[in-house]
């Protein structure tokens, strides 16, 4: 089986309790970025990140468009949101 060429959107959970969300073609890779302080400059100062959420998206513009819409959500939206995916 091939792997998975797309891209995915994630969540991450930082150390003070906020969520960062991205997207990437390989989640674990640019989890590690992250938590190494090579990542975003929102998790520089937040470490360490725990991965909570992921989904995948055949294109760019849509993980785009779904990072945008989590972006929008408040706090305890995409605490429901991680919670909802079992395996993180």
């Amino acid at each position: 089986m091939p792997a998975f060429k797309g891209w995915y959107v994630y969540i991450l959970k930082c150390a003070d309790g906020s969520f960062y969300t991205g997207i990437a073609r390989d989640v674990l890779k640019r989890l590690a970025k992250h938590n190494a302080g090579k990542g975003a400059r929102y998790t520089r100062s937040r470490r360490p990140c725990l991965l909570r959420f992921m989904e995948r998206h055949a294109t760019r513009s849509s993980a785009l468009k779904r990072e945008a819409e989590i972006k929008g959500l408040n706090p305890e939206q995409k605490r429901a949101l991680c919670n909802s995916c079992p395996a993180y």
